[in-house]
């Protein structure tokens, strides 16, 4: 029985996830390594250039992106984007047995969130449409609706550069991380547009000897380098535990819109299908919300003591009272007084 094309991409993108997520603690291992022999990276130094298990994390991370690439040409964005999620799983998990980074009772919440919605996604998603050439996708990009998209996006993005980004960019992460989700969103349309040219150019249909190939070519390129200078500046000036999680939900949801703008392929989706898979995007956003959000909670919890330091205890020293009990009044004999000593009390 043949494999569906959704199904290819599903499994393309479900290893992307695995290669990049492992990429993350190969490439950690190499640092920590680095950091014992030399400078480390954080203190500005590149001794980890010199580390074959840093080089081995970046190889593993170019075979992720490049299954993710892959996974582009043969299922739907809706499908592929949001499975990108996984990889924080692999990373959480792994991370958990190989570096000791302790997986608490909230990422475990947060993993299995991950793994329902993705299924409710896989489950309900829409069907890869046909395409036999690339000049169908540069029809697909030329209506007017996705023009007015791309318009729209420009526009924001220009706005975002030339005026927010001088006065407000270091104080509002969303700036930057705008300006990312933005370009991103026209990035995966131009970045399917190329996969499924090189897919048909492998099966003898050569796809290259068009223009508008290398015009989406030409595009990937660009928005490529935009995203990737100012998602540094945000790493660089945001916390990187608040900046993957918001970048990855804005991300994800311009390219969503962007896909169902240019491809239209929720048009033969029943209403409970486009509500389901709905829903599990936006469990995955929950889950990933958490394991972000409490990703460092269990190690402030075992920074906790967990023994209740001993109570120090004091006696108090209450002066002695005479008490003169005798009927005659003679209080200077040893038989009439009776002397009341408090016992030294120890608070509770």
């Amino acid at each position: 029985m043949a494999m569906s094309d959704n199904a290819k991409g599903f499994l393309l993108a479900l290893s992307s996830s695995a290669f990049i997520g492992s990429s993350f603690i190969i490439k950690k291992i190499g640092l920590k390594k680095a950091g014992e022999t030399g400078v480390s990276a954080s203190s500005g130094g590149f001794s980890y250039l010199y580390q074959p298990l840093w080089w081995l994390g970046m190889i593993t991370m170019i075979g992720g992106e490049v299954a993710n690439f892959a996974a582009y040409a043969f299922a739907p964005a809706v499908l592929v984007t949001p499975l990108g999620a996984m990889s924080i799983i692999v990373s959480a998990v792994l991370a958990h047995f190989i570096l000791s980074e302790k997986l608490h009772i909230f990422g475990v919440v947060g993993c299995i969130l991950c793994v329902v919605g993705s299924t409710g996604i896989v489950m309900h998603a829409p069907k890869e449409r046909d395409i036999h050439s690339v000049k169908e996708i540069w029809h697909l990009a030329s209506e007017p609706g996705f023009i007015v998209y791309v318009c729209i996006v420009v526009v924001l993005v220009l706005v975002l550069i030339f005026y927010f980004a001088p006065r407000g960019g270091r104080k509002q992460m969303l700036v930057y991380i705008g300006i990312c989700s933005l370009m991103g969103s026209i990035t995966v349309m131009c970045v399917k547009a190329v996969a499924i040219a090189l897919k048909l150019s492998l099966s003898g249909n050569n796809q290259f000897k068009y223009g508008q190939t290398w015009f989406f070519v030409i595009v990937v390129i660009a928005c490529c380098l935009v995203q990737l200078n100012y998602l540094n500046k945000a790493l660089d000036k945001f916390n990187t535990a608040v900046v993957s999680p918001v970048y990855y939900v804005m991300f994800t949801i311009f390219t969503i819109i962007a896909s169902m703008i240019m491809f239209k392929e929720w048009d033969s989706q029943s209403i409970s299908d486009i509500v389901t898979a709905l829903c599990g995007f936006v469990t995955i956003l929950c889950g990933t919300f958490i394991l972000h959000k409490t990703k460092d909670l269990g190690d402030n919890m075992a920074a906790i003591p967990t023994q209740v330091p001993a109570i120090i205890t004091t006696q108090i020293e209450i002066p002695k009272i005479d008490v003169c009990l005798s009927p005659t009044g003679d209080c200077d004999s040893p038989t009439s007084t009776s002397k009341l000593h408090s016992r030294p009390s120890t608070p509770p």
